[in-house]
């Protein structure tokens, strides 16, 4: 396994990547992962996307592209590790986002209806 720091939009992403062998079966389903920003470069003036954070600040991605269903957390709520801050709906299934760790949320992302990409970001958590 190999791990790389990817930066899209000036939000940094930790990830890992495993060698695939021959004759070994893939995912296609990625649980959704925190991750920490670490002085972030400053987005382009064009770029669209989150205000970036200082740093400290946790974004919650979306794991797969699919569609809001549902958004059960605001802008100032607080939210416990595991609480579901809102339901993606991917390949005909529900997946629950949630809160990588206690917080509060400074960002809500995504609206209801709206379609998002892998990586997404969908909420921040301080």
């Amino acid at each position: 396994m190999k791990e790389y720091t990817i930066t899209i939009n000036g939000i940094a992403y930790d990830v890992t990547v495993e060698e695939k062998r021959k004759g070994a079966a893939s995912s296609t389903q990625a649980p959704a992962v925190p991750v920490r920003a670490e002085a972030p470069a400053a987005a382009p003036a064009s770029a669209p996307g989150p205000e970036l954070k200082a740093v400290g600040a946790v974004y919650v991605t979306a794991p797969m592209q699919g569609k809001i269903l549902k958004v059960l957390k605001q802008t100032g709520d607080a939210a416990k590790t595991g609480e579901t801050i809102l339901i993606l709906e991917a390949m005909k299934m529900e997946n629950e986002i949630t809160a990588p760790q206690d917080g509060v949320i400074t960002s809500i992302n995504a609206a209801e209806g709206e379609s998002v990409g892998m990586g997404q970001v969908l909420a921040t958590l301080e």
